[in-house]
């Protein structure tokens, strides 16, 4: 099993930056990809960004490209995503996600983390 914590939401405002964290624990080597998703009120769960556990390889969903960046602290098991220039549009409960292969699909996902919630005032 993985266990996944995600945490540092908030209240923002537009064009202002916030930085959630990821910490996994237990059997990550099963997994490949830790990834983040948000839900909006009324919408479905989408993709936002996503890394290999060695960094390697990255994908960001075009809505967020150049605002947001993730990053690993390998030596902690913990997963960044540094959010740039916040629109309100970013809104939403933002999950952590782990599970194989490199992949944006939802049905890769193995561990979920429970969620932070992420506002953003105009």
């Amino acid at each position: 099993q993985v266990q996944l914590v995600d945490s540092g939401g908030g209240l923002a405002q537009a064009g202002s930056s916030l930085r959630l964290s990821c910490a996994a624990s237990g059997r990550t080597w099963r997994t490949t990809v830790i990834s983040w998703f948000r839900q909006a009120p009324g919408k479905e769960r989408e993709f936002v960004a996503q890394t290999t556990w060695n960094g390697d390889h990255s994908n960001y969903a075009d809505s967020v490209k150049g605002r947001f960046d993730i990053s690993i602290e390998n030596g902690k098991n913990t997963m960044y995503l540094q959010m740039k220039n916040l629109k309100p549009e970013d809104t939403a409960l933002y999950y952590c996600a782990a599970g194989s292969p490199l992949s944006r699909e939802e049905r890769h996902v193995q561990y979920w983390g429970q969620g932070t919630q992420v506002t953003v005032s105009s």
